[in-house]
């Protein structure tokens, strides 16, 4: 028990401590046995569902390697996070016999996986344990793109961080790199092993030895934590084809459509043209859930088992280095027959148990959350306590729906009432992403501005297919469902802004959709290539497993034409690249930019955006103004009254009269230093 090393005790003191509390009976529990906590407290007796408290049962498994101060840090951990972690195993499990067993399990995993964490990770986990607010900083600055198709493989990205570093990356995101099958792997997304990186990619032990570098260039890692389903191939799915049974308990697997049939009375389909419904019969005979794809199986979080077992790949990846894990398809965790099945309260509760376990074991690692829903509910899964960053694909679907309509409305008010987060957390801002673009705005919100929600989403597909009269966007059309009018839409920044249509304002939009992710607050992030202006790659087409995916249409491999002009502004690549440099540069460089408050401005104009971005300690401000229209706009002077007669604009380095009111040319936008 390594009493002879000098134990504080404080671990066995505070869990013993809980448990005592846990000895009343909850709201709505009356009738239980008492919180399965107590089998930790070593003077109790209910310890029917283990052989040992688990108190005794985490301290047998400290290591002689283990120092005392080691032990000490995960016991004050343990200490704050575990009673949340059991209260949130009990909500969504119960404390059944089973349950008590795999979350005295997942305790002694929570400890054994800190011991094997390597010596510099835990110098960061203290590190951001002192500044929190690390990722609010004004220098974070996000970058996303497949390994294969930027770099080749993993030595291919160690090769690029001199690019990174130029760019002044702080943050990468490498999308799925794990082992799937070699055909219909949904880009990646359908994992067949959360511990093997694909063969074509490198090896495990490249990707820590990538980490590492990247770390000492200042950069964090970023992947995708797929855990709402693996693949078909995974050898957790092979095991289940089998039939056994504790694999098959793995999944949703029913022998007849009973069930399913019952399921799909009130969940929607979300990939019609891969199956219809939202299961898959196997040769057997036997259905599975399938939500997405009929090659991703997806995962039954009701068998705590399984939250165990993810719980051990999370952590896993963890200590490999990874600084940030994307929360692959949070809405769908978790399915309740009667409902939709999307966004469900155990969801939430599945995300803030994992949180807990990585608080313990993990401390440093944050989660983003992927959820493209209605507005109200992102929100829902951003918190300090659950996801610490979150997509905000609001703000991204109205930046491109004002470039559309030459009309800042719908994302003025987006800004005004949907941008505030809880404390602690972070939107993760982009122009666009690897996936398609879905118009997720509130049909309530825009519906006080006197437009038609379906209306409008109707407009913006058509237009940014070009099949609007007087269109500059070339993207193409992904999931497009002439019956219903459900269409998304595939394509690069530099398509949809006109640059491929040789759009003389192109540019101009490319620059000012980014001013928009990197002046608003939180971390900016880019598809890489987009800097250097990359068009639409329709050599998809001659791809059989890419065919029938347009989202492959945005996803070029490297532009390395386009990189080897970025430093020509006379091109169209070195002018976004050299005019985004300066961009990136001011950003780091304006401390009012730090952190994510932003106060509403209005400009009195409907083409142009304004906002305010206060510093942390009062006494200055920056004051943005966008000019979405092609033509040039005024802001009035009255307007503007409330501001010093003159300003010095970031972007320019020039000092502007405001006395008079601020004409902005098309696309033009202004960050204003004032007080």
């Amino acid at each position: 028990m390594h009493s002879e090393r000098g134990s504080t005790g404080v671990f066995a003191l505070g869990i013993c401590r809980f448990a005592a509390r846990c000895g009343a009976p909850r709201p709505g529990g009356e009738g239980r046995r008492g919180n399965t906590l107590a089998l930790v407290c070593p003077t109790d007796e209910r310890t029917e569902a283990t052989t040992l408290p688990l108190l005794d049962r985490v301290s047998a498994i400290r290591r002689d390697t283990t120092t005392d101060a080691d032990w000490r840090s995960l016991e004050r951990r343990f200490d704050a996070e575990f009673p949340r972690l059991e209260r949130l195993f009990r909500d969504i499990y119960g404390d059944g016999p089973e349950a008590v067993e795999q979350l005295a399990l997942l305790a002694i995993d929570a400890a054994n996986s800190w011991q094997d964490r390597p010596t510099d990770l835990k110098a960061i986990d203290s590190r951001r344990a002192t500044t929190p607010d690390w990722f609010q900083s004004n220098r974070m600055l996000g970058g996303v793109c497949y390994v294969d198709r930027y770099a080749g493989d993993l030595s291919g990205i160690r090769a690029r961080i001199p690019y990174f570093r130029e760019l002044g990356l702080t943050y990468l995101h490498l999308m799925p790199l794990f082992l799937a099958p070699a055909e219909n792997s949904d880009g990646g997304y359908a994992v067949s092993s959360y511990r093997s990186v694909n063969p074509a990619l490198g090896t495990m032990a490249e990707l820590a030895t990538l980490t590492a570098e990247l770390r000492e260039n200042g950069i964090s890692l970023v992947v995708d934590f797929i855990f709402n389903h693996t693949s078909n191939e995974h050898e957790w799915a092979r095991k289940a084809l089998t039939g056994d049974p504790e694999y098959e308990g793995f999944y949703w697997i029913f022998p007849d459509r009973v069930m399913p049939d019952a399921y799909e009375q009130t969940v929607r389909e979300i990939f019609p043209d891969d199956h219809p419904g939202s299961f898959v019969q196997l040769a057997d005979g036997r259905w599975v859930w399938t939500t997405f794809h009929s090659f991703q199986w997806d995962l039954n979080y009701r068998n705590p088992a399984v939250f165990r077992t993810m719980a051990g790949e999370m952590l896993f990846l963890a200590n490999q280095g990874v600084d940030v894990l994307r929360m692959d398809a949070v809405a769908f965790l978790w399915k309740e027959l009667g409902t939709s099945c999307e966004n469900l309260p155990q969801a939430h509760w599945l995300i803030q148990a994992f949180n807990a376990v990585c608080r313990i074991a993990a401390p440093s690692l944050l989660f983003k959350s992927e959820a493209i829903v209605h507005p109200d509910q992102i929100e829902e899964y951003i918190d300090e306590k659950e996801c610490q960053l979150s997509y905000n694909p609001l703000q991204m679907a109205l930046i491109w729906s004002s470039l559309a309509t030459r009309d800042v409305r719908m994302l003025s008010q987006a800004l005004e009432r949907r941008h505030e987060i809880a404390p602690g957390t972070a939107w993760v801002n982009y122009v666009r992403s690897h996936d398609d673009i879905g118009w997720t705005f509130a049909d309530e919100d825009v519906a006080e501005l006197g437009i038609n929600g379906f209306d409008h989403r109707r407009f913006l597909n058509a237009f940014f297919v070009n099949r609007f009269e007087g269109s500059f966007a070339r993207g193409v059309p992904f999931q497009d469902n002439p019956r219903t009018g459900d269409c998304r839409i595939s394509g690069t920044t530099a398509s949809l802004a006109g640059l491929e249509a040789h759009d003389p304002q192109a540019i101009d939009r490319v620059l000012l959709a980014h001013s928009i992710v990197l002046s608003t607050g939180g971390i900016p992030l880019l598809y890489l290539g987009d800097e250097v202006g990359q068009l639409n790659d329709y050599g998809y087409l001659d791809v059989p497993a890419h065919a029938d995916d347009s989202r492959w249409v945005g996803r070029p491999t490297y532009p390395a034409g386009a990189y080897s002009q970025r430093n020509d502004p006379t091109t169209a690549a070195g002018a976004i690249f050299t005019r985004l440099r300066r961009l990136i540069d001011t950003r780091a460089a304006t401390a009012e930019f730090a952190g994510g408050r932003l106060v509403p401005f209005d400009a009195k104009n409907d083409h142009v955006l304004g906002y305010q971005r206060p510093g942390r300690n009062g006494g200055s401000a920056v004051v943005v103004l966008a000019n979405f229209a092609d033509t040039a706009e005024k802001v009035a002077a009255l307007t503007l009254s409330g501001l010093p007669a003159v300003a010095l604009d970031l972007v320019t380095g020039t000092r502007l009269l405001l006395s008079g009111g601020l004409l902005l040319a098309p696309h033009q936008f202004v960050w204003l230093r004032v007080g």
